[in-house]
């Protein structure tokens, strides 16, 4: 029995939808699937390190490598990083010429960068590397218009072979030779695939349904071809535990080549076949779109890592930075920072450069404030070692006078600057210092001896505080407020009428002195103030005041001793700045300040207690 034999490769184009559109075009077209491949974000990660580290020769020589290999064909992603890192090199060696030109004097607007012995080198190789490109792509540009003229012709060739069908000549062995010529050629323009495609389907269809095979040949073409694509099916399938899945997705395109070549199998298997294949597909395909999903997500993450570290720098407030101490600290933070940055793989491709700009130009602001830091302090170093000196000398000027109490008063006013003036060079430190103390010291010692009998009248004066000190603190707090307060009375002109006493122990005995007075007054003011106050509330409360009028005269009271307070603070600040005869004074006004605030708060009081007599 005869039948009308039709060919599986229509099907097979219909369920090729199940497939990605870029798996097709690739598979129908290698030059497009080298090409995209070869500039992938894959090939650009396998090729970037060896950049990294490189020296501006080690650049230039490994790009002519690339030139003199098949490499500068597939390679763009690699020479592109190598052109970065040789202008980024370029340009920190020039950023350091101009800061060493200014470093030494120079002004910044006359800096002129030097003739680079390795640019004109570095061009001419990247000239050979795009002029072999471009004679690689216009030589695939010939082939595959070359290719798509030879289909276009074996088409010609097939459209005679299905009229001679169709009078009844058929010729199976030149078909099958024109399928073969058909396969051997490869690559044509991308924008005539389908198009021949659908031509050649259409032409191959109509010989089959005019060819009246026997079932024996048609049986045994068809079980060829299964055998074709069930390994195709398990070459496939064992492509979805392949662990690179860049190169699994590249076989299994090479894959829907030979599938789509392979001729048709028996209509009951075609389905099967085909799902089977699909199936294998799918998988790999998921695998692939997970693969650049992940790479994507790594990609935003080091994008969020890299922009982190941009921002820590860019925040650095320069202003606090005052010591070397603190620049050196901060030096090592942004040191560790560009170390981390390293170790943090590539952003998202369209974000990569703009990034990696950014944080060139923080470490850049931050090297550049440094930079004027440092110059700005080695001025002010100079500046301070000149006022030393100056110091110097006037100290030295000053050692061999003996007016003893000016003399004195000017060399405390130079150690007083001396301590104000800032740091100076390390080298000079020492020995100025030794010239500075030396020269005091020598006015001192020669003081020393010449006041010693001086001195011997200053302990007797300050034995004879002590025991006033200690009388003060042995005052009987039983004895009445009106005793207290005329032994203490005696004993402070007693203390003003003695003078003064070493140096050394005057703060300290001052301090105990005070603190003696204070706590005595503090006795006599709390056990007098409690009394009055208790015997101002027995007699409101009897009706013995009127304690309206009692209560305007009190707000008076109250606001002429805030008056007189205020005046007595006012001449307390001037008696402190320019009294030069001891503080005994001071400290009478400031006990005579206390006591007012402290008549001031039993005023206060006393208004509080008639307002709340008022108010029942």
């Amino acid at each position: 029995m005869s039948e009308t034999l039709k060919p599986d490769a229509m099907f097979e184009e219909q369920n090729i939808a199940g497939i990605p559109e870029q798996a097709i075009n690739a598979a129908t077209n290698e030059e497009v699937a080298a090409t995209a491949t070869s500039t992938s974000t894959e090939d650009a990660e396998a090729t970037a390190p060896a950049a990294k580290q490189a020296t501006r020769s080690e650049i230039t020589e490994r790009l002519k490598a690339i030139a003199d290999s098949d490499d500068a064909l597939n390679s763009k992603a690699e020479v592109e990083m190598l052109k970065i890192q040789f202008y980024k090199l370029r340009s920190m060696e020039i950023e350091a010429l101009r800061k060493e030109f200014i470093d030494n004097g120079g002004n910044a607007e006359e800096f002129t960068a030097p003739a680079d012995q390795f640019e004109a080198e570095f061009k001419e190789t990247m000239n050979i590397i795009k002029e072999k490109r471009n004679a690689w792509l216009q030589q695939q540009a010939a082939e595959q218009q070359a290719n798509y003229e030879a289909k276009l012709a074996i088409l010609g060739e097939l459209k005679e072979m299905v009229e001679k069908a169709e009078q009844g000549s058929p010729a199976v062995n030149d078909f099958k030779a024109l399928q073969t010529r058909w396969k051997e050629v490869k690559n044509v323009p991308q924008d005539k695939v389908n198009d021949l495609w659908k031509q050649y389907q259409q032409l191959t269809e109509q010989f089959y349904d005019m060819l009246k095979l026997n079932i024996e040949f048609r049986e045994y073409d068809f079980k060829k071809n299964l055998e074709i694509k069930t390994k195709i099916c398990e070459a496939a399938e064992a492509l979805i535990e392949e662990k690179d899945i860049i190169s699994a997705s590249r076989q299994l395109q090479q894959l829907h080549i030979e599938f789509r070549d392979a001729g048709p199998v028996s209509p009951e298997l075609r389905e099967q076949i085909w799902t089977r294949f699909k199936s294998a597909s799918t998988a790999i395909n998921k695998r692939h779109q997970a693969h650049f999903e992940e790479k994507k997500d790594k990609e935003r993450i080091n994008l969020e890592k890299k922009t982190a570290i941009c921002e820590a720098i860019e925040q650095i407030d320069f202003a606090s930075l005052t010591t070397y101490q603190a620049w050196n600290d901060k030096t090592q933070e942004v040191l560790d920072l560009q170390a981390k940055w390293k170790e943090i793989g590539f952003a998202p491709q369209k974000m990569n450069l703009k990034i990696f700009e950014r944080f060139r130009a923080a470490c850049d602001e931050f090297f550049k404030q440094k930079s004027d830091f440092f110059k700005n302090v080695k001025v002010s170093l100079a500046e301070n070692l000149e006022k030393k000196r100056q110091l110097c000398e006037m100290a030295e000027q000053l050692k061999e006078s003996e007016e003893w109490k000016e003399t004195a008063d000017k060399l405390a006013a130079l150690q007083k600057e001396w301590k104000s003036i800032g740091a100076i060079p390390q080298k000079y430190s020492d020995s100025l210092w030794k010239r500075f103390v030396g020269a005091c010291d020598y006015f001192f010692e020669k003081r020393n001896k010449a006041t010693s009998s001086q001195r011997s009248v200053e302990m007797e004066n300050l034995k004879q505080k002590r025991e006033i000190i200690a009388r003060l603190k042995a005052i009987d707090a039983t004895a009445t407020p009106e005793e207290q307060e005329a032994t203490l009375a005696a004993a402070t002109k007693e203390w003003n009428k003695i003078g003064h006493v070493p140096f050394k122990d005057k703060d300290k005995l001052h301090k105990e002195y005070k603190e003696t007075i204070d706590a005595i007054y503090e006795r006599l003011h709390i056990s007098a103030n409690e009394r009055k106050l208790s015997e101002f509330r027995s007699n409101i409360s009897k009706g013995g005041e009127n304690l309206s009028r009692e209560r305007e005269r009190l707000i008076r009271q109250h606001e002429a001793m805030k008056t007189e307070i205020k005046t007595y603070e006012n001449n307390l600040g001037f008696l402190s700045a320019s009294n030069k005869k001891g503080a005994s004074l001071v400290d009478v006004m400031h006990q005579k300040v206390e006591k007012l605030k402290a008549d001031a708060e039993i005023i206060l009081k006393k208004i509080r207690m008639i307002e709340e007599e008022m108010e029942k």
